[in-house]
């Protein structure tokens, strides 16, 4: 039986554009600041609901100076449809994101959101496809007081860096 090239690798940017979408998840519920740029092409636009409207950058900026206020949050995905077109691609991935901020009256509220990521990918000059266009839709938002525990701190001591040796699993940058 003939291997269908092309076929392959389809199936092997459609791997990469996922794991892209994981180490995004990663990137933020890790507060790795480093591994999120690097997700995003040089000219990236980002646009998370009413939330924030603007460039890669400018939104990596913006998360920066919120996980001081975030200690937790969860990114899980769920659906992801992929369409590759040579070095362009799109895609729309369904998640469900919890995330523990601060309340008005000093306690701690759960906020919760199904989401749907509204995504345009490019593989770069290095080969790693990045985002070139992400938007973020609100399903559904629900807030509510939190009164529960866990291991709510999730950045440089999480024990996924002890834990997980690869490099795929490393603070940073992707190698």
């Amino acid at each position: 039986m003939a291997i269908d090239e092309a076929a392959l690798q389809v199936v092997i940017d459609k791997e990469a554009i996922r794991e892209l979408v994981l180490l995004y998840s990663r990137a933020i519920d890790r507060q790795d600041i480093e591994l999120l740029r690097d997700l995003y092409a040089e000219d990236a636009t980002d646009t998370h609901g009413d939330s924030f409207d603007g460039t890669a950058e400018d939104y990596c900026q913006f998360i920066a100076h919120a996980f001081p206020h975030m200690p937790y949050s969860g990114h899980h995905v769920c659906n992801h449809l992929i369409a590759i077109d040579g070095d362009e691609a799109s895609g729309e991935v369904y998640a469900l994101a919890w995330h523990l901020i601060p309340a008005r009256d000093g306690t701690r509220e759960e906020d919760f959101m199904a989401v749907r990521y509204i995504d345009n990918y490019r593989r770069c000059p290095d080969g790693k496809w990045r985002f070139s266009k992400r938007v973020v839709t609100y399903d559904f938002k629900l807030r509510r007081p939190f009164d529960g525990g866990g291991l709510l701190g999730q950045g440089p001591d999480d024990p996924s860096y002890r834990t997980c040796l690869q490099p795929l699993f490393a603070r940073g940058a992707r190698t």
